[in-house]
């Protein structure tokens, strides 16, 4: 590659952003600077410290010098475009004298400056090394080619030798525990922490309670060939009706992918027995696989917490990081918004029915006034404001409805959630008593905002039967009844909205959280699709809907107005002993049924509605659907490479071409990290 190739737009670009260093009046980047460029903060590097990209530096800092030029900063960006370019930076890193070969002395001089203090003894006299670098008396250079191939095959001699290393009698067999500290001495880069730490299980697949050097070697060819095995995996599962899949769906999903057969049976027992570890069932998912040979695989619950720490912590550092809190902000904004749109088209779709309850409620059946008994039922109700109010009558009043959807899904969420919050112990536990009071609490708080509007609503809607059955009545508009009543007269009846919204939400929140966790399983591994719950909403909302029945009657009498001849009720109490006097207990049921028709539509369409807007109007962070009632998915989305830093990725390809010579090549605690005060004596006045 030549040292005269052209900065592209974005090199340039990325390099006048980092550089901060200076050689004879021009930029250049230091080793932090150098970085910062390849591995960005806010990366998620797994196994690998960020720190360790530092060695990389060396591969860039083609003077020497200790300072990165454009021209270098080039160069390695080229270098990294490659498709080999983890095994190119691994060789130019060893060819510290630039020559273009490595020869023996070299290679062992750089490995032994990067390797680990307590690593595994390795023989580089043993026949397999001297078949790349020759014996003791006649060492050769190895060119690219014969390097990288030497590299592809180092990590398993050195697991060879480890073997060798416990097994000190040749059986052939060692300790289970000896087996993970190999693994984790050369492959714990590659592996998830759930199979390092069911290493020692491997036994588990044979008769014996040791391991054999077969059964190594399975586990280490299924470690190697893992992109393949995501491949398979992934094709059998689009294949499977639900996604899962048995050891024989592998095995013949394998042999049609492949021209030979690439695992032995040993190869697919070692993956199904660590795939299997928690699922017995014979059927293993995307994620099954994924707890094994995805090295940045973290359990949910884990990513979870951490999710909600960090959203913590920014609300602390506000007026120290005033973006990272702001993007907080604006994404709760966003999930407000489309929740109360998606909540405003399933008010609206139900509305009909609300109506209908209303009226049936407000309906005094001991009545002896001509035409104060309007409606048989519910069905003759609809059919009656049909024909006498038209179409357009199902919805009198419902702006208002639509008005109160926002305040009310806010407030009832976020103090149902702050109050989950208080109750719930340090390992993330919440007592049934808990549950309820902290629905309680949310329908106690949204009463502020719904009842002016449900009074008004209310009246909206029993107006429409009034002007119809009584000549000459009026009709009043939403801002005339707020006029009328005034701020007092806005909140009449709110006691009695508090006696039902306070046990609807009690009732509401644990069904529907119960429901979801322990019906349809509902975790960290698991998130419910739109029918689930729709299931999981219409359920919980029957029981809260049709229990508080008898307080939503109540509530309905004392906000509506009294007509001609009809009791005017002074509070709860009397209103619920003249109806039960007048009407009977049967009555403070009336409109039960349509406000159980009413709760589960609603809640589906609500739901529905939202899954829809999210996939129109995308949000570039994901989150919970509604605050507190969902945890993410164990089915982490895969990111395409092509939105990623390019430089990041194929850097972090190289360190694991690194770590597969030792595991701690590349950490500062084994190479001494080059600075910008290492390079003062390149600065013109600093020289000595």
């Amino acid at each position: 590659m030549s040292g005269n190739s052209q900065p592209t737009s974005r090199a340039e670009a990325i390099f006048r952003q980092q550089a901060s260093g200076s050689l004879d009046g021009v930029p250049h980047m230091t080793c932090d600077d150098f970085v910062a460029a390849i591995a960005p903060p806010k990366e998620d590097y797994h196994k690998i410290a960020r720190e360790s990209y530092a060695v990389l530096f060396s591969a860039a800092d083609r003077s020497k010098k200790g300072l990165v030029s454009l021209q270098d900063w080039t160069y390695f960006e080229n270098l990294l475009q490659k498709p080999d370019a983890e095994y190119q930076i691994a060789f130019r890193l060893f060819d510290t004298d630039g020559n273009g070969v490595v020869d023996y002395d070299e290679f062992i001089s750089y490995y032994n400056k990067n390797k680990s203090a307590d690593s595994f003894p390795f023989d580089w006299n043993a026949k397999w090394a001297t078949l790349y670098c020759g014996n003791k008396k006649r060492r050769h250079s190895m060119t690219y080619d014969q390097f990288a191939q030497m590299l592809r095959g180092l990590q398993g001699e050195r697991v060879r030798q480890a073997f060798h290393h416990f097994d000190k009698k040749d059986t052939g067999f060692i300790e289970p525990e000896q087996f993970q500290k190999i693994i984790e001495q050369t492959s714990k880069h590659k592996l998830s922490d759930r199979l390092l730490a069911s290493l020692h299980t491997l036994c588990n697949i044979s008769s014996s309670s040791k391991i054999s050097y077969a059964n190594v070697r399975a586990f280490q060819n299924v470690i190697r060939e893992s992109d393949m095995v995501d491949i398979i995996v992934n094709s059998a599962c689009d294949k499977s009706p639900d996604n899962k899949i048995t050891r024989n769906d592998f095995v013949d999903e394998a042999a049609r992918k492949t021209l030979f057969s690439l695992f032995t049976p040993m190869e697919i027992d070692v993956l199904f027995h660590f795939a299997s570890l928690d699922n017995t069932t014979g059927r293993l998912s995307r994620e099954d696989f994924r707890r094994v040979l995805d090295p940045s695989w973290q359990d949910p619950e884990i990513l979870y917490n951490q999710s909600r720490s960090e959203k913590i912590e920014a609300a602390k550092n506000a007026l120290h990081e005033p973006t990272e809190f702001l993007s907080q902000v604006f994404e709760s904004a966003y999930h407000f918004l489309l929740g109360s749109v998606a909540g405003a088209f399933g008010a609206t779709i139900v509305y009909p029915i609300d109506l209908v309850k209303t009226r049936m409620q407000n309906q005094r059946s001991s009545s002896n006034i001509p035409g104060q008994v309007l409606y048989k039922n519910s069905i003759d109700c609809f059919r009656k404001v049909v024909q006498r109010e038209g179409f357009k009558g199902l919805y009198s009043g419902l702006g208002p409805q639509l008005i109160g959807v926002a305040p009310e899904k806010a407030i009832k969420l976020t103090v149902n959630d702050f109050a989950r919050g208080k109750f719930t112990d340090a390992e993330g536990n919440i007592s049934i008593l808990g549950e309820i009071l902290s629905g309680a609490s949310a329908g106690a708080c949204q009463v502020v905002f719904t009842n002016p509007l449900e009074i008004v609503k209310i009246r909206l809607q029993i107006q429409g039967e009034v002007s119809k059955s009584i000549e000459g009545a009026p009709r009043r508009s939403a801002i005339w009844i707020v006029r009328n009543l005034g701020l007092l007269g806005l909140y009449k009846g709110a006691t009695a909205c508090l006696s039902r919204d306070v046990p609807f939400s009690a009732i509401y929140f644990p069904t529907y959280n119960h429901i979801k966790r322990d019906y349809f399983g509902e975790g960290p591994g698991k998130t419910l699709g739109v029918g689930q719950l729709l299931i999981a909403g219409a359920a919980a909302g029957m029981p809260a809907a049709y229990f508080t029945t008898p307080c939503d009657v109540i509530k309905t009498r004392l906000q509506a107005e009294a007509r001609v001849g009809q009791t005017h009720y002074r509070n709860i109490a009397h209103c619920a002993t003249t109806i039960m006097r007048e009407e009977g207990f049967k009555a403070f049921f009336k409109g039960g049924p349509a406000r159980i028709f009413r709760s589960s539509p609603q809640f589906g369409c609500t739901l529905a509605m939202y899954e829809l807007l999210q996939t129109v109007l995308p949000y570039h962070a994901s989150g919970a659907t509604e605050a507190g009632h969902s945890v993410p998915s164990g089915e982490q989305r895969a990111i395409d490479p092509s939105t990623r830093n390019v430089d990041f990725l194929r850097s972090r390809n190289a360190l694991k071409i690194l770590l597969d010579i030792d595991e701690n090549f590349g950490k500062p605690s084994a190479v001494e990290k080059p600075t910008l005060r290492s390079s003062w004596r390149f600065i013109p006045g600093f020289a000595k």
